[in-house]
């Protein structure tokens, strides 16, 4: 009860001044009058307390009996003292004014009539009075001041209501222009990271290539201004890049949530609380925009469509995923809407393979669930790569795109298989770009060397050739994926990174085509073993689950997985296995004693 009252607004006070001021009055009222009034003093007494804070409790509590209670308890109060005293009908008036100024709706269908006619009929039956028209005229007139004053508290509610809506709607525009910046910014970095400095890396490369053919004293003298402006402009470019930066990236995640929390604070009076469970590390840019954007939608949609008070935003920190929930005491929604927000708060997290989720019950307010995979490791955990390509160049390029990443390190580079398979002895990379058309030694057959020999050493095939064949021979041979070299340069480094992690990754359009084939040739594929299938424990272990019925969703949560990574092991094993679709994978695993 304090704590609604605390939260009354002008009217509320002012409703509960008059109905003070008028229990003060009949109260001395009666004293005066005691003799003309046969019940006894504290029975009179009892009966105006009674009818001082029975209808005001109500109207606080349940406005349903609120009414009930005044006409009959007030008003029989009025009706009692005008039996003795005439000139009492007058205490009714005020009476009248709160029932008007408190009726809403559908109430004043009966609550006018009883007020302003039925009762003047009682009091001109059971008092003196004659003139039955007075009374009347002097009821409605209260009770036309008391719609008034009502006409009044529902237009200032519906201004506050408007106001705080347009507080709402300037702080989340305000939010919306900050992160279109920072996703513009984000944007134009990355484009100029991947065309203009990837343009400079090679021609610096090229330009290098040229110069056993300029060996003349000439030729170098117009080589080397031409490599070191080239290199000024790189350098001069990544320069930019970091002035680009919004203030925003330069905030950790927490501190991001926090700075959101106390704005949206400010600027609406909804009480937003932040909890932190689990030891805090590091997010990429692309993560924490996500979580920025879950949190900034869900607290505005808690207070437009919940009308919320109250929020607590908590945010735990796993060893494989990272999870924000945000939790209203709003009025909830029997039937969940997904509009504009929603659907780009799932969009995002899809795009990171996260995802967001809504529990709603309808006067249970609204809890807003959003997971992303652990997206970077600890910050001093750099991932070991060793190039392997026969061209020069490429493994050049490649060497100075990857390197630009902190925790990517190219510590080796091999010009073939063979070579691939002693430096990996030599340096034990954790990850191995691995080309496939090479002399001496391919790819493929470096491939499954190393697989035997470093079963924990990732592999991710970088090919120009979008061939099935040998896409699927690649799969066998231990490969953790396959990519097109005409990836761009950032999708590369993030897909590094989701292999090391241990995700299998295969090229779209190259997997369509596998599809495709493989719904051709299907009626023609042999029952093979296990070993002949080469699967891994980890494909087989969701193969396993995916026999018991369990959805990938669910597979996931058993295997804190990501949806997205469960989706791509479940992917290769079915490739492996030759087949489309979940039921044909079963029943060939069961055939080939795989289950």
């Amino acid at each position: 009860m304090f704590e609604m009252v605390k939260q009354w607004f002008w009217y509320e006070w002012a409703m509960l001044v008059i109905r003070l001021i008028f229990g003060v009055s009949l109260i001395f009222t009666m004293f005066q009058s005691h003799d003309q009034i046969p019940m006894p003093t504290w029975g009179l007494l009892l009966w105006q307390l009674i009818a001082f804070s029975v209808p005001w409790l109500c109207l606080q509590l349940n406005y349903k009996y609120y009414l009930i209670s005044e006409v009959f308890i007030t008003g029989g109060l009025s009706l009692y003292l005008t039996s003795l005293i005439p000139e009492a009908y007058l205490s009714f008036l005020v009476t009248t004014f709160l029932i008007a100024a408190n009726s809403v709706a559908k109430y004043y269908r009966w609550s006018g009539p009883i007020t302003i006619i039925c009762i003047p009929l009682l009091i001109h039956v059971i008092s003196d009075q004659s003139d039955i028209l007075i009374v009347i005229i002097h009821i409605g007139i209260a009770y036309a001041f008391g719609f008034a004053f009502h006409l009044l508290v529902v237009n200032h509610r519906q201004s506050e209501i408007i106001r705080e809506q347009n507080t709402v709607l300037e702080q989340y525009l305000t939010q919306i222009e900050r992160i279109t910046l920072a996703e513009e910014r984000s944007r134009l970095a990355k484009d100029l990271h991947d065309t203009i400095g990837f343009s400079y890396t090679s021609i610096i490369m090229g330009i290098e290539t040229l110069r056993p053919e300029l060996s003349t004293e000439s030729g170098e003298q117009k080589l080397d201004p031409l490599l070191n402006l080239a290199r000024k402009n790189l350098e001069e470019t990544r320069g930019y890049l970091h002035q680009m930066e919004s203030p925003l990236e330069k905030l950790s995640l927490l501190e991001s949530l926090q700075q959101l929390a106390q704005d949206f604070q400010n600027h609406t009076k909804v009480n937003v609380r932040i909890r932190v469970l689990g030891e805090q590390y590091l997010l990429p840019k692309g993560a924490k925009l996500t979580f920025y954007r879950c949190l900034q939608e869900s607290l505005t949609n808690a207070v437009r469509h919940g009308q919320s008070t109250k929020v607590v935003v908590t945010l735990h920190f796993e060893e494989r995923q990272i999870r924000l929930e945000v939790q209203d005491n709003g009025s909830g929604m029997a039937i969940q809407q997904e509009g504009f927000g929603l659907n780009a708060m799932k969009e995002r997290a899809k795009n990171l393979q996260g995802q967001v989720s809504v529990f709603t019950e309808l006067g249970q307010g609204t809890v807003i669930v959003c997971t992303l995979p652990r997206q970077i490791d600890l910050p001093d955990e750099v991932i070991r790569l060793l190039v392997v390509d026969d061209q020069p160049f490429i493994r050049e390029s490649l060497h100075n795109i990857l390197e630009v990443h902190k925790d990517l390190h190219v510590v080796g580079l091999a010009e073939d298989g063979q070579q691939a398979i002693e430096l990996c002895e030599q340096l034990s990379p954790q990850l191995v770009l691995m080309d496939l058309d090479m002399p001496n030694m391919d790819g493929i057959s470096a491939s499954k060397i190393i697989k035997q020999k470093w079963p924990n050493t990732f592999i991710l095939i970088l090919s120009t050739f979008q061939d099935t064949e040998q896409v699927l021979e690649v799969l066998r041979s231990g490969a953790d994926g396959y990519l097109l070299k005409s990836i761009e340069p950032r999708l590369l480094a993030e897909n590094i990174r989701i292999v090391y992690r241990g995700g299998t990754l295969i090229d779209q359009d190259i997997s369509h085509k596998l599809f495709e084939q493989l719904e051709a040739e299907k009626e023609s594929v042999e029952i093979k073993t296990n070993t002949a299938f080469d699967l891994s424990p980890r494909e087989l272990e969701i193969l396993q689950m995916v026999s018991k019925g369990l959805r990938y969703k669910t597979i996931a949560s058993k295997l804190y997985l990501s949806d997205g990574t469960v989706r791509n092991y479940a992917s290769t094993a079915y490739m492996k296995l030759g087949v489309r679709n979940r039921e044909d994978a079963v029943q060939k695993a069961l055939d080939a004693g795989l289950l």
